[in-house]
């Protein structure tokens, strides 16, 4: 792969991951500040040692393992704090997010197959509503319909999806046992 593709591979990846990977510093560090300071010491590290990764496994996992390590050094640098958490309490939460972080990511997974299965007309309505973000009056106009049909096709979608998640979820969970 090119420089110039492993550089938007990172970015890609760095702006799937951002949001959960931030919640995962908070988790271990009181200040808001200082999260943002190691996160963003984190996606230095990250970036400088993206050569490293390799492509097609977890990125969430090492973006995980990276954030935790600029803690550790945050910890060191910060030991004066009288606000501080063990190691084993860090490690623990840790673990913690790891799990939590794989199933969030398994239900995303299942969620996008769902999606997936859905009429295109159906797809188009969930695309418009919630990665544009249309109101239902601007969703009306556009679809030529009513609000309150959109209202009601929207609710049937999501009910079909939550059904959809929850028996492939509960279908996976019985493979794996």
């Amino acid at each position: 792969m090119s420089p110039p593709d492993r550089a938007e591979e990172f970015v890609f990846l760095l702006a799937r991951h951002e949001r959960l990977l931030g919640a995962y510093v908070m988790t271990m560090v009181p200040h808001p500040q200082d999260a943002d300071d190691i996160l963003q010491e984190a996606k230095v590290v990250m970036w400088r040692n993206f050569a490293k990764f390799e492509t097609g496994t977890n990125f969430g996992a090492w973006a995980r393992k990276v954030a935790f390590h600029q803690v550790l050094a945050y910890r060191k640098r910060k030991h004066r704090d009288r606000l501080d958490f063990s190691e084993d309490f860090l490690r623990t939460v840790s673990e913690e997010v790891e799990q939590s972080a794989e199933r969030l990511e398994q239900r995303e997974k299942v969620l996008h197959e769902c999606v997936a299965k859905l009429p295109a007309d159906h797809r188009d309505a969930l695309h418009l509503r919630y990665q544009e973000g249309l109101s239902l009056e601007d969703m009306a106009s556009r679809l030529e319909r009513t609000v309150g049909a959109l209202y009601r096709l929207l609710s049937r979608v999501r009910h079909v999806l939550h059904e959809c998640v929850t028996k492939n979820l509960h279908n996976s969970e019985n493979e794996a046992v």
